[in-house]
């Protein structure tokens, strides 16, 4: 019995000590070790690299010549030139080397650049109008979708509809649908009802793709929000619109800001529709794009200018709401 109290004294006293030194034996099982940390930050590094090539290519792309561009091997090392980005904003034809020294001073580094190689500026060309097209067509279409879509949701979140589920799916299933089945019957639709080509009827169109998508994502994050705050601001004399108003849309900021940028993705990306229902008024960016040609076939530069140009909008969009994003898309995940 002594011995026992011994041993027990002795492995209390070695415990106690350990305790007091500060050491401590215990492993958490939702804390990461140090080696799984290091190959995750590895391998996030490595997805980014990744990631990055085809961007950080385009953007040499766009700042060499026509030359350069389509050299063979691909030049990594070369002389930097705007040429990509003049003939991306500027229409230029060939003149004769007398008709260009009878011409006044060089206004700009792009006529200065035209005439170097025998060429004038004659006009714009129509990037910035199909800029602006997108601009009006992808925000429009967001702001529509995501409105239709946050009203459709909360009445899915809070009341009795009658067949709910199967409204859910026939929603959902309308996103599944590739554009191209669709895609003669909306023309003949749009033609007899004076749409196609036109702003309007491209937002329109992106807002019935979107807002499928609008529904499910919100009505998951209102599900989140408890039903008894609203009763206790139609409690405090609240009419349900109001304590929608007030309550339930401020608590749903983050799914919401969430929700925009996935909608403001695809219009502003969305390529099939648009080359088909689109040519001249209400062309958009993406399938202007490609079809830049330049003296001697594709303007590669120009095109590479006009991507990356195209590419700063939605960046600087979802750069600015990246915290309302990341909120956004973990909401709900951990229950209270």
């Amino acid at each position: 019995m002594s011995t026992l109290q011994v041993g027990a004294s002795g492995v209390g006293g070695g415990v106690g000590g350990v305790m007091r030194a500060g050491i401590s034996t215990a492993h958490s099982v939702v804390e990461p070790t140090a080696a799984s940390r290091r190959v995750a930050q590895a391998v996030v590094v490595l997805y980014a690299l990744i990631t990055l090539v085809p961007l950080v290519w385009i953007l040499l792309t766009s700042i060499k010549s026509p030359p350069d561009s389509i050299s063979y091997p691909p030049k990594v090392l070369f002389e930097p030139s705007i040429e990509g980005y003049c003939n991306l904003f500027t229409t230029r034809s060939r003149q004769t080397e007398e008709y260009i020294r009878s011409l006044p001073p060089a206004a700009d580094a792009c006529d200065r650049s035209a005439r170097a190689n025998n060429m004038v500026i004659v006009s714009r060309s129509n990037y910035l109008p199909r800029f602006g097209n997108s601009l009006v067509i992808a925000i429009g279409s967001t702001i529509l979708s995501v409105g239709l879509g946050v009203m459709a949701a909360y009445a899915f979140s809070r009341f009795k509809v009658p067949g709910k589920d199967d409204l859910m799916f026939f929603i959902l299933s309308t996103r599944m649908m590739p554009p191209i089945a669709v895609a003669i019957p909306i023309y003949l639709m749009y033609r007899e009802l004076g749409l196609s080509d036109t702003r309007l009827g491209m937002i329109l169109l992106y807002s019935a793709v979107n807002v499928s998508l609008a529904v499910w994502l919100l009505k998951g994050f209102i599900d989140e929000i408890p039903r008894e705050y609203e009763e206790a601001a139609m409690v405090d004399g609240y009419t349900r619109l109001q304590a929608f108003r007030k309550v339930v849309l401020p608590q749903a900021t983050t799914g919401i800001v969430a929700t925009a940028i996935f909608c403001l993705i695809f219009a502003w990306n969305e390529y099939a529709f648009a080359v088909l229902l689109t040519s001249g008024e209400a062309q958009t960016a993406p399938p202007f794009i490609p079809i830049i040609i330049g003296e001697g076939g594709q303007d590669w530069p120009a095109v590479a200018a006009g991507t990356m140009l195209f590419l700063v909008p939605i960046l600087v969009f979802t750069v600015l709401l990246r915290r309302h994003l990341l909120r956004g898309i973990t909401f709900g995940a951990v229950r209270k």
